[in-house]
Parts: C-alpha cells; structure tokens; sequence
C-alpha cells in the first residue's frame, strides 16, 4: 500500500537533545526541529539527564515543528520513537521519573556489575560458567564498565535504595518517550537488550530469562513487559494530541533504541551492508543472518529492529562528542580569558580548517577516549588526549588531529566488525551530524581506506529510520523497500597520496592505547 499523503511525527531524542521531524510514509523528510538539553556528569563516573528536560524538549521541538503547517495535520497518521540506548529512567507507577536518568555514559554500576560477572575460573574477567550461559541465551554479557542497564539499577539498589524500592519499572529512554505519549509501560524485544536479562535466541520471540533475572537480583517486577519492535504501543494521550493539534487515533509505534534505527536511516538495510555513524558517539555496524558474539572486542549480534533479523551491534563512547569538547573546553571555553563570543558556526571553521590542513596533522595523534571506550576494547578507565604534540604544533594541527583521531578508532573498529563478519567491507554509508562535514567524510574514506557513501540528510538519519520502520510496521511499505528510501548525496574515494601516513600514524593510535592503558587504570580507577 503506498500513500504519499501520509505522514509520520519522528521523535530521536539523542544524548544532546531531541529531534522532532516530519516524514512522509515512504520516507521523505519535510522538515525537523531540535532542542538542545543539559548532561550532567557526577563525580566518581557518573553521567545523567533529567527526564523532564527530555519531555519539555520534544514538547517545544514538536509544537515549534507543527507550528509551521507543512502538512494537514489530519494526515499525520504515527508517531514514531528512537532514543540513545543503554539508560535507566526509574519511574514510579503513576509514570513519573524517580530523579534523574542514568545514561548510557555513567560508569557507577562497574562495581556491582563486575561482582555480578565473577566466577571462580575467570576468562577476560568473567566467571566461565555464567560468561558461557549469558552468550549462549543474550548473545552478550554485561560490560565490566558498568555502563549497561543492570549496572545502573544494581548501583541504584546498592546506592539510592530509596529510588530502587520506589521504582515501578526501569525504562530504556526510548521506552520511557513511549510511555509519555500512551501512558503504556513496555520495552521492544531490541531496546531491552543492554539489560543482558532475556533469552534472544527465538528472535521472533524474545523473553526473559527467570536464571538470569535470579542471578541479576533484579525484581522481575520492575522489569517492564516486551513488545516486538514493530509492534503498536498504543494511541497518542489525548492531552498531547490536544495540545500538539493532532487527531486522537495516532498511533504511537514501540520504537528502537538510535543504533537500530540509524542502520535503517542510513539505508544500509541487507545484510553485511555497513553503515558508520558518527554523533555523540559512534559505531560502525551491520545487520548480519545469525546470533554471534565475540566477547574480546565487545561486538555481538542481537536483534534487530527489523524483525527475525539480527544486528551487529557496538559502539564508540566519544566520536562528534570530541568535537563538541574542542569547541567547549578548549577553543571557546567560559573562562577569564573569554571574549565572550562563542561563534554559531564553529563547526563550519572547524571543516574549513581541517580541509587547509595537511593529512596526518604534522603526525600529531589524539585519542578521543574522552569518557573511556566501549569497542573494540571494554575499558571504562582509559582517557584521550594529544600524542606528540611539539612546539610546532599549531591549533589547526589540534582541529585536524580530533577529526583523525576519531577516524583512527572507527578504523580500529573496521578490523573487527570484518574479522567477526568474514569478509571485507567494501564501501561505507556515513551518517550522523560527522557526516554533514564533507572533510571528514573524506578523512574517513583515507583512514579506512574504504569509499564512504555520505547519505542525504545524514544527521536526520535516526528519525528517517524511525519513520521508515514505523511505516513498514504499518504497512505503507515493504521491510526490503526501506533501502530504495535512502539517497546518496556524495561518494567519497580514498586519497591514495595519503595512505602511506594514515597508514604510520594509525599503528600508533594503537600503540599508545597499548603503552597507556595501565596508566590510565592507575590514574582513574579511584573514579
């Protein structure tokens, strides 16, 4: 069934902030709104948000969009949900957020989760017996960062016991969204995933696990029902559908976390077709025919957004994150040397030095761990920085080295999302807010030394997805038409005059995580 005339409201709420757009059901985007929210970083590796500063976001993001009329209103037939994964809203039974959100960056579980993971005999520090039944039954194991669900709610068991005993469920943030908007509390077979409590290897039916719930000491009651990603979760409250001037019988789809819904954005929809992200964070993933892990380098195959499929699944804790603290912290920080002017374009002279600067950063390295990495090294206590910096180091050197530097990790992560595939990545589309910069696309295309396909409105690709999944839920499409959705703006070839230093200065990115990472143990482990 196609209808041009249809259209779906697509909410991405994103580490940085929400965005609203509008979409047709057949994936054309006419237009998007975004509002920025605060994270908050408590000591000792924490890392929140508060919901209600999620919720008043999309509230003025939203309204601000329909505002603009782009579209009959009436027409408006779905809305649709994606959100950063691996965070915990607690929530009370009337559906209020008990404090803050604990999200996807926080670290403070780490103790209890690696307790959680101990055994008598140990391989990469897990109990083997239970590393052995949480792969065979999730297909993973929770991360000994501590940045996983479980990790946030034993902390908040161990730590606010207040808020554990006064939660009625824990919610992913795309759950949470889910339930502002019904009043329904469930969690999709794929956004539950990172709490490592469910039986996976039925993909067209996800349950929990009763062993693992009773080794986690998680109340199963506090654990919200699942729903198939494609399912409805329910129709729009009529407060909201009042006040955002929508009809009462839109329908709100469960939704998926940003990692699943950006590989259907990007339209790299078949399998082993990749597709790099590059936001907040970034990963470099795949939908791939069967359940598989490889525990060295956190990689595993969970279930897709698409049904009875599976996804490769990682992620990079620092990627346009490494960016944004160069404008912030280091080239327009508040401070008494300020000017107090803080241009709206910064990223735009970032591009703009970076293309004027030559390859390999006159071989100055950074390493954008900034907040510790997930993949391919599990390592919550590693940190970033300036490698070989000399008094000829300049600042266009330092904007370039940050576009490298992130490059360099999607290319430590190529290695083994190949070697966990078996077989070559041939070409690469590029999305996310890095993929707007068409210098970095073309660094990318260098490091890698693969071509990267930058798609169309690559920083829309999360909400696209989500809209583009919504409407194959829904039946204005088929799931295998999703990729004809997708459009190339520019084809990027590797500059093979750079291959030689990219080449040299990569194979020491690697060598100063090697010669470091004891050092940055010693340095952060009291964190």
């Amino acid at each position: 069934m196609v209808e041009e005339n249809k259209f779906i409201l697509a909410i991405d709420l994103g580490t940085s902030g929400p965005k609203v757009a509008l979409l047709s059901t057949q994936g054309g985007l006419i237009g998007s709104e975004f509002e920025e929210t605060p994270i908050l970083l408590p000591p000792g590796g924490g890392a929140e948000q508060a919901p209600e500063d999620w919720w008043n976001a999309i509230q003025i993001a939203g309204q601000r969009l329909l505002a603009k009329n782009l579209v009959p209103n009436d027409d408006i037939v779905a809305v649709a949900i994606t959100a950063q994964w691996s965070g915990t809203v607690a929530v009370d039974q009337d559906g209020n957020a008990l404090g803050n959100a604990i999200i996807w960056m926080d670290s403070r579980g780490a103790p209890y989760v690696n307790k959680l993971v101990d055994g008598p005999l140990k391989v990469e520090g897990y109990g083997l017996a239970k590393l052995l039944n949480w792969i065979r039954l999730t297909g993973g194991i929770p991360g000994k960062s501590g940045k996983d669900p479980t990790a946030h709610i034993l902390y908040l068991k161990y730590e606010r016991p207040d808020i554990y005993q006064r939660a009625y469920k824990f919610l992913e943030p795309v759950d949470y969204i889910g339930l502002r908007l019904t009043g329904n509390f469930a969690a999709s077979f794929n956004s539950i995933t990172l709490n490592w409590l469910t039986d996976n290897r039925n993909i067209e039916n996800v349950t929990y696990h009763e062993g693992l719930i009773k080794l986690s000491t998680i109340d199963r009651a506090k654990l919200p029902d699942l729903k198939p990603a494609n399912a409805i979760l329910g129709t729009l409250r009529p407060d909201i559908a009042r006040a955002w001037g929508l009809r009462e019988d839109v329908k709100v789809l469960m939704g998926s976390p940003d990692v699943h819904s950006a590989a259907i954005g990007s339209g790299a929809v078949r399998d082993f077709e990749p597709h790099l992200y590059i936001g907040t964070s970034g990963w470099l993933t795949c939908h791939v025919p069967f359940k598989k892990t490889d525990l060295f380098h956190n990689l595993g195959a969970l279930p897709s957004a698409i049904p009875g499929r599976y996804l490769l699944t990682n992620e990079q804790e620092c990627a346009g994150g490494c960016l944004q603290y160069l404008r912030n912290n280091i080239i327009f920080p508040e401070d008494e040397l300020s000017t107090g002017v803080k241009p709206s374009n910064a990223y735009q002279l970032f591009d703009q030095i970076a293309e004027r600067t030559p390859a390999g950063s006159d071989k100055l390295i950074f390493t954008p761990w900034l907040y510790g990495e997930r993949t391919p090294v599990d390592d919550h206590l590693v940190r970033g920085g300036f490698n070989n910096q000399s008094l000829n180091t300049t600042r266009a050197h330092m904007v370039r080295a940050v576009f490298e530097g992130v490059a360099y990790n999607s290319r430590w992560l190529l290695k083994y999302v190949e070697l966990f595939n078996k077989r070559p990545v041939e070409a690469v589309n590029m999305v996310g807010g890095g993929a707007k910069s068409n210098i970095w696309c073309q660094i990318h295309a260098d490091v890698l030394n693969r071509p990267i396909r930058q798609v169309k409105d690559p920083i829309e690709a999360n909400v696209r997805g989500a809209a583009l999944l919504a409407s194959a839920s829904l039946g204005y499409m088929k799931y295998d038409e999703i990729g004809t959705r997708v459009k190339i703006s520019k084809t990027y070839t590797p500059n093979p005059d750079h291959r030689n230093i990219y080449d040299e200065l990569f194979k020491e990115f690697v060598a100063i995580y090697e010669a470091n990472r004891k050092i940055h143990a010693r340095l952060n482990r009291q964190h």
